[in-house]
């Protein structure tokens, strides 16, 4: 060898102990690799996993493979800590996309404030799975702490904001029936459970620690009986709701049937600005009640007992203003039949701000006889018709000066209206917009006798978003969970019309006037899930709040 060849090798060769440098691509391979960024990306997968079986993708069946996937996640965490941030990830992952809407004309923060607000519920999930998860039978526990998150999240802070419960993405699939039973929380929960089943069941395939044992006849014969029982546990729950999609009512079953219709009048233009366009939205929906007259007339569409209207369909307050009132009765004249008309009323009352506070309120219209019973919002949306700690908020954006000066109405959430035809005054439970999205709306007026339910909702706000379609799916989840039709009058789409067995009978497109007349069951049979209200849902909390205490015994012991 050259003495000039030694140098050179002797020059170029790592010294002892020391990694030799290695290029940019080896270092993201070897970091990519390790466990915690394959933990992340896990986590964020699960939660896209979750925001695909919401509208308008409706791929229900891979919620469960989320929550799985979820699970094994934050079951792999060395820290509690850790797994809150990996379920913070998944929330993120799943609000993220499934909530752009709410800042679609006032930009990102709202948008992002509200899902990572969503996503820290997420992170306690996440948390408080990886506490409980030593237990014995923990994926029971694991799916009571999903329900039991879930619970907060719809109640704190600002009232709650349920939207992207599990139950709401599964309208389309096997478990909607258990609605009916259970109520949208129990559909949470069972979405949840076949999930934590899902995850027990890859960790019985992989064995203990993820190594095989011996495998001689009876670790076979083991593992096969293992395999399945866990299978049937995780398929139990689908196949349940499956085969009970058979007892649900028809949509003419019932005590006796009217005709409803629901006019759709659309708005000049989208956005913020809608209030500035209030008389051409009214003149809208009278114009298309008109042209659906015409048509009843000329023997293209049937007699509607009822009309309904959308919310924000008169936010000319018509109990104030004679000419609004003219064209509300000139469209209950010529239709023939009660109109409920969305209207915004003016109060008398003056907000700490010295504004006039409005109630969004759902009048029923008859003819020359005028309003008749209404029902006020009684959950209004925060940051939207009412701004909480307004002056606060008001440092941050201007934003602040243009939410509404809302109040909550009263009463049982029931209107009475009556058909021109003659026959009993058909009582509508009423949900406006937002209030869908809450168990206890619908719950208190069909046990106070609601016959038949009504959404109307203004999404003109909303632009060409998703949220239309994801409100869709809360109204069909509500008919099936109390056993009613369901009409959905919207500004701008989509409206619909739900048989009580949460199938859509008809359905609207966006941005154009329409009107949709269709022949419903009014029923006054409870359903399981109403009669029982809201006591799964605690049943489930109080699970939680048990699993997590035994954990936490568990735990001191261990460590003393």
């Amino acid at each position: 060898m050259t003495e000039e060849r030694a140098v050179a090798i002797e020059t170029t060769a790592p010294a002892a102990g020391v990694e030799p440098a290695r290029g940019l691509g080896a270092r993201l391979v070897a970091a990519a690799r390790k466990p915690a960024v394959l933990r992340s990306v896990g986590a964020i997968l699960a939660g896209s996993l979750l925001y695909l079986s919401f509208p308008p993708h409706t791929c229900w069946y891979v919620a469960p493979i989320g929550i799985a996937l979820l699970t094994l996640v934050v079951r792999g965490a060395r820290r509690l800590r850790a797994a809150f941030g990996y379920g913070l990830l998944a929330g993120l992952g799943f609000f993220l996309p499934l909530l752009p809407w709410t800042g679609i004309y006032v930009g990102p923060a709202p948008w992002l404030a509200l899902s990572l607000a969503c996503a820290v519920y997420v992170g306690l999930f996440g948390l408080l799975a990886r506490f409980v998860g030593a237990l014995p039978g923990w994926p029971l526990w694991v799916a009571a702490v999903w329900s039991l998150t879930e619970w907060g999240r719809s109640v704190f802070p600002f009232g709650g904001f349920p939207w992207g419960r599990l139950a709401f993405g599964q309208a389309d699939g096997w478990y909607l029936p258990l609605a009916a039973i259970v109520g949208a929380p129990g559909v949470s929960f069972a979405v949840a459970s076949t999930g934590t089943l899902l995850a027990a069941l890859v960790l019985r395939l992989r064995g203990p620690d993820g190594q095989r044992a011996r495998p001689d006849r009876s670790w076979w014969r083991d593992r096969a009986r293992g395999v399945a029982v866990a299978v049937t546990l995780v398929a139990v729950l689908p196949i349940t709701g499956l085969l009970l999609g058979s007892t649900l009512p028809a949509a003419g079953d019932g005590d006796r049937t009217i005709t409803v219709a629901a006019i759709q009048g659309s708005v000049p233009r989208l956005g913020l600005d809608f209030n500035a366009q209030r008389r051409a939205v009214l003149d809208n929906h009278v114009r298309r009640t008109l042209q659906l007259a015409d048509d009843v007339r000329a023997g293209r569409a049937k007699q509607p007992d009822i009309v309904i209207w959308p919310e924000n369909s008169s936010d000319i307050d018509p109990l104030r203003n004679a000419d609004a009132a003219d064209e509300l009765t000139t469209a209950s004249r010529a239709i023939g039949a009660p109109i409920l008309v969305g209207a915004v009323l003016v109060n008398r009352e003056l907000s700490d701000s010295g504004v006039p506070t409005d109630t969004n309120s759902v009048i029923v219209w008859n003819g020359a006889a005028g309003p008749q019973e209404r029902h006020d919002k009684k959950i209004i949306q925060p940051f939207g018709e009412y701004l909480p700690l307004r002056g606060f908020f008001r440092l941050f954006s201007s934003y602040a000066d243009r939410a509404g000066y809302f109040v909550p109405g009263h009463g049982n959430g029931v209107v009475h209206a009556t058909s021109w035809q003659g026959g009993e005054p058909v009582a509508v439970g009423v949900a406006t917009c937002y209030e869908v999205a809450f168990d206890r709306a619908f719950e208190e007026s069909v046990r106070s006798g609601a016959e038949l339910l009504a959404v109307p909702t203004n999404n003109a706000t909303f632009g060409n978003s998703d949220m239309t379609y994801q409100q869709l799916a809360m109204s069909r989840v509500r008919a099936v969970e109390h056993g009613r039709s369901v009409v959905v009058a919207a500004t701008t789409g989509v409206s619909a019309i739900i048989g009580p067995d949460g199938t859509v009978r008809q359905q609207t497109g966006k941005f154009t006037p329409a009107a949709l007349v269709d022949q419903v069951a009014l029923r006054h049979a409870d359903t399981v899930a109403t009669d029982l209200g809201p006591w799964p849902e605690w049943l489930l909390c109080g699970v939680a709040g048990i699993a997590i205490g035994a954990a936490a015994i568990r735990r001191r012991t261990t460590a003393g």
